[in-house]
């Protein structure tokens, strides 16, 4: 969202020329008489939401659910957890339709993308109180979406915060922006910013409540998200590339185990020596004393990661697809780099190295036995050698007997061993992952170890 220009109150009523910043005279001065502050003009509130229906149509849904509140004490439109939207008269007065309607797309976003509830989650987790945390979620959420917000007919109003005015990469979501920022010199003109409960979780002074009217209730707003990501799905090409993400992480909600693999192969691909290389493009200040000779300099790039996906006949189709989620949010876990993602499917023997374009992309052939020996072997000898490998399974195969020249994180498919491995050995188990590699339950409570 950009900021609110000068000429208005932050409460929406209009100022008087010759005052000071508090919309008030100095002392012994004349005072003008105040002008009776505007009504919300909702014609052209309305109108710009009509416009962004139609250039935004798969928003349409969520667009003419939220309920209109006129409030002179947000800044400009801000949302509550509840789907109503607060608008300042004054704000919509001096704005034209067309900025009016991005900032209409950038509310509704907070409230499908589940900004409040994912603000409320970080809170907890990170231990982060007061408002400058809030405020810095703010930032953050916006961020994620206004990366994606404009441009396709919506015009980007001047000031408006996108990740390249931290210096931050595009493509990412609020909780990996909180990582990367704290409240500083390039935050300091945001502190205005606030588009309410609905991005960040804490209640507003102007908030209505629960209890209050034109809120949608909890299945209504899973009504909405899944006619919205219904819309993105039947149409993918019409979508940005957030919006695609998030629609089919809707279908797909994220469980406690991702963001737990997400972790380990942050925490893998983080650790000393992993995605850190030599290059001479800066020379090493160790130059200095070696007159007459150039040395490298130790410098980070981005993690390549491989993936080692089990595609023998114990794993069901909704395990492979589950593991294609996976390898999409590995992507994003080490910064958005697909060209440094590559995917192995293994059976009992090794398929070919596919690079990482799209998920739906790889095809995950097999069908027979399991040795992710084979898969391990091809990931560390093709190309260049892999910083993480991650292997998807179910865990009935036999592992290498030496602990790999890399990091590995093991994601295992759950399994209820009440139920029996194999119909022909009932007393077959299969051998726990090695000491040496992380292990993610997928698809239960269970964490990792």
């Amino acid at each position: 969202m950009s900021a609110p220009t000068t000429g208005t109150d932050r409460d929406g009523t209009e100022g008087t020329e010759g005052t000071d910043g508090a919309g008030t005279r100095p002392a012994g001065t004349h005072r003008a008489k105040a002008r009776p502050a505007a009504a919300l003009d909702f014609d052209k509130l309305f109108a710009a939401r009509l416009h962004a229906a139609r250039v935004r149509p798969y928003l349409a849904t969520a667009l003419f659910a939220l309920h209109t509140v006129a409030s002179r004490q947000v800044p400009t439109m801000a949302v509550d957890r509840h789907w109503r939207c607060y608008v300042s008269p004054g704000f919509v007065d001096r704005t034209p339709v067309e900025e009016l309607a991005g900032v209409w797309v950038h509310e509704v976003s907070h409230l499908l993308r589940d900004h409040h509830g994912r603000g409320d989650r970080v809170a907890r987790e990170r231990g982060l109180t007061g408002p400058g945390e809030r405020l810095r979620m703010n930032i953050a959420a916006d961020c994620e979406i206004n990366d994606d917000v404009y441009g396709e007919g919506l015009v980007q109003p001047e000031g408006v915060l996108t990740p390249e005015y931290l210096g931050l990469p595009t493509g990412q979501l609020m909780e990996d922006y909180l990582r990367r920022f704290t409240l500083g010199a390039l935050t300091q003109d945001l502190v205005w910013l606030d588009c309410g409960s609905g991005a960040d979780g804490l209640e507003r002074a102007w908030d209505l409540g629960p209890d209050g009217a034109h809120g949608l209730s909890a299945q209504e707003q899973d009504a909405v998200r899944f006619r919205v990501a219904q819309g993105i799905n039947g149409r993918p090409g019409s979508a940005p590339a957030g919006w695609r993400r998030w629609a089919e992480e809707a279908f797909h909600p994220p469980q406690p185990w991702r963001e737990l693999l997400g972790a380990a192969v942050r925490s893998a691909a983080s650790g000393a020596g992993a995605g850190e290389d030599y290059s001479y493009a800066r020379p090493s200040r160790r130059s200095a004393a070696v007159p007459g000779a150039v040395l490298p300099s130790l410098r980070r790039r981005p993690p390549r990661v491989c993936v080692v996906i089990d595609t023998s006949g114990s794993v069901s189709d909704t395990e492979l697809g589950s593991a294609l989620l996976e390898v999409a949010a590995i992507a994003r876990a080490v910064g958005g780099r697909s060209d440094m993602v590559s995917v192995v499917p293994c059976d009992a023997a090794a398929r070919i190295v596919h690079p990482l374009c799209s998920g739906e992309g790889i095809p995950l052939i097999g069908g027979g036995g399991t040795d992710l020996r084979a898969g391990f072997a091809k990931a560390l000898g093709s190309g260049a050698r892999p910083d993480v490998i991650v292997a998807l399974t179910d865990g009935q195969t036999d592992w290498p007997a030496t602990r790999p020249p890399c990091r590995t994180v093991v994601g295992l498919f759950h399994r209820n061993a009440r139920s029996g491995w194999s119909e022909d050995d009932p007393e077959y188990v299969p051998d726990s992952p090695p000491a040496w590699a992380r292990v993610v339950t997928i698809g239960s409570g269970h964490g990792t170890r």
